[in-house]
């Protein structure tokens, strides 16, 4: 497997929207297996075929790795999924305010709102037709990714203006949180300061 560039904003790929797949030849396997290595190596959770300059619709995704009663990773917990032509069918009216960033505007975060559960229709690497029922995180997930093949940033669409920070800004407002919390006499709980790219 390939390591694939990533592009970065302002690119002009990235606010395309992308074109659908309709070969699913030895080519495209190909491609999806090195967007997989390509996302693993950049500690990435997602990443869009529009990502890797390629205008399709297909995307690669992998769930945060579920944990035990200590707080301890599970091993071999993570999820994948590729999606091939993919659309949101339906998304909960509840809507969660989470903070996301993105392998092609490194070094930032912003906080979104999305819908907490969506369903998607798809298809599967081998042009398979998929039917998915997502939630939380993951759900945030695929709504990033499937925005990324319509040419939508999650920049375009954050609670405020305002809720856009470097890395290390987020980090030390975080932090301060969390002291602030522990000085209180709140139970802190451990939470990473570092959040997902997708």
């Amino acid at each position: 497997m390939t390591e694939l560039q990533i592009v970065t904003l302002p690119d002009d790929v990235l606010r395309k929207k992308a074109r659908p797949v309709t070969k699913f030849d030895a080519d495209l396997q190909t491609l999806i297996d090195n967007m997989i290595e390509t996302m693993r190596v950049a500690n990435g959770v997602g990443l869009a075929a529009p990502q890797i300059g390629q205008s399709l619709q297909l995307a690669v995704i992998e769930t945060l790795p579920e944990e035990d009663e200590n707080g301890e990773t599970i091993p071999d917990s993570r999820e994948l999924f590729v999606i091939v032509n993919p659309r949101i069918v339906w998304e909960s009216r509840e809507v969660i305010d989470g903070i996301e960033g993105c392998l092609s505007i490194p070094g930032y975060v912003g906080e979104v709102e999305r819908a907490y559960a969506v369903r998607v229709r798809a298809q599967d690497r081998r042009g398979k037709p998929l039917k998915l029922r997502l939630k939380g995180w993951t759900a945030r997930i695929f709504q990033h990714e499937i925005d990324h093949l319509n040419g939508v940033l999650y920049i375009d669409k954050l609670t405020d203006r305002e809720n856009f920070w470097s890395d290390e800004d987020y980090y030390n407002m975080r932090q301060a949180e969390l002291e602030e919390e522990a000085e209180d006499g709140e139970e802190v709980e451990e939470t990473a300061v570092s959040e997902p790219n997708e």
